[in-house]
């Protein structure tokens, strides 16, 4: 069987982007751009998400709010124990 087209990530969440800023239907956007309504609906549900609304998290426990909070911290030790590297990588390189 084989595989109908593939779409590149930007094409998908431009889609959707339309979708949610026109409010048009998604069988109406799907022939204008030629693709199945399914596959449409597939978008919206992945890529529909405001970011805004996926940042903003709800925790069931306390517990559950330390470990993010705990993970966020080690993140980003890690970036800056990169920039710090990176600095002195080039501070040292000649110009």
């Amino acid at each position: 069987m084989a595989r109908g087209r593939q779409f590149d990530e930007a094409f998908k969440i431009e889609t959707v982007k339309y979708i949610s800023e026109n409010n048009k239907p998604i069988a109406q956007v799907a022939r204008e751009v030629g693709v199945n309504a399914n596959t449409l609906h597939g978008w919206m549900k992945k890529y529909g998400q405001q970011p805004e609304i996926k940042a903003v998290q709800t925790f069931s426990s306390e517990a559950a709010e330390l470990r993010a909070l705990q993970k966020e911290i080690r993140d980003l030790k890690e970036e800056n124990e990169i920039l710090k590297k990176a600095m002195h990588y080039f501070a040292k390189s000649p110009r």
